[in-house]
C-alpha cells in the first residue's frame, strides 16, 4: 500500500510539472523579483532624478516619512504631480528615481482622501496572459509603495491593462520603454 501511494504521489508530481512547464512563458522575471509579496523598495538614492525612463539602481528598503503640507491647494498640488512610474524590461521593482512621484501622489491622496486607479502596463513583448500578470504586479508594487508612505489602501485600486494601452506605437526600445509603466489616475 505504501508503494502504491508513493507511486501515485510521484505520478501526480510529474503531471503537475509537465502542466506547469507547458504553461510557461519564454519571458522570465529576475530571480530577485520572484516574491510578489515583498514591498516595493524606496530609498533616498536617486532622489533628484524624476525624468522619464532611466536606468535602475540599487534598491533599499528604507522609507522616508511623508509630511502633508496644507498650505498648497489640493488642485494645484495634483496638477504638478508626475502620474507615471516606469519600469525596466520584465521588472516590477519601483526604482528609486520614482520616489518623488510616489511621495507627491501620496501627499495629494492623503490630503484629499480621493481614490486612485493604479494602472499597470507592459510593452507588447510576451503573451497576453504574461503581460496582464506583469502589469498587475507593477500596479501592486506602486500600491504597496504608496501605502508604505501613508496612503490608505482603501483609496487605491490596482488594475492591469497588459499591453492593451500603449503610449507609444512602433517597435524598438524607445517605444517599449514608454509602455512599461504604471499610471496613477485620481478618480
Amino acid at each position: 500500500m505504501k508503494n502504491v501511494r508513493s507511486l501515485s504521489l510521484a505520478a501526480i508530481t510529474a503531471a503537475v510539472a509537465v502542466l506547469l512547464s507547458a504553461c510557461g512563458s519564454t519571458v522570465k522575471l529576475d530571480e530577485n523579483q520572484a516574491d510578489a509579496n515583498k514591498p516595493a523598495p524606496i530609498s533616498n538614492a536617486g532622489e533628484g532624478s524624476t525624468s522619464g525612463v532611466g536606468n535602475g539602481g540599487a534598491s533599499s528598503t528604507s522609507v522616508a516619512p511623508v509630511v502633508v503640507d496644507g498650505s498648497q491647494s489640493n488642485a494645484a498640488a495634483n496638477a504638478d504631480l508626475g502620474k507615471s512610474v516606469y519600469f525596466d524590461f520584465d521588472s516590477f521593482i519601483v526604482k528609486d528615481e520614482y520616489k518623488p512621484v510616489i511621495e507627491g501622489n501620496a501627499k495629494f491622496l492623503m490630503a484629499s482622501h480621493k481614490k486612485a486607479a493604479v494602472e499597470g502596463n507592459t510593452d507588447e513583448r510576451g503573451s497576453k496572459e504574461y503581460n496582464l500578470a506583469l502589469g498587475q504586479k507593477r500596479a501592486e508594487a506602486v500600491v504597496k509603495s504608496l501605502t508604505l508612505v501613508g496612503v490608505n489602501p482603501d483609496q487605491l485600486e490596482a488594475v492591469s491593462f497588459g499591453a492593451e494601452k500603449p503610449l507609444a506605437t512602433g517597435q524598438g526600445e524607445e517605444a517599449w520603454a514608454k509602455n512599461r509603466r504604471v499610471d496613477i489616475r485620481v478618480k
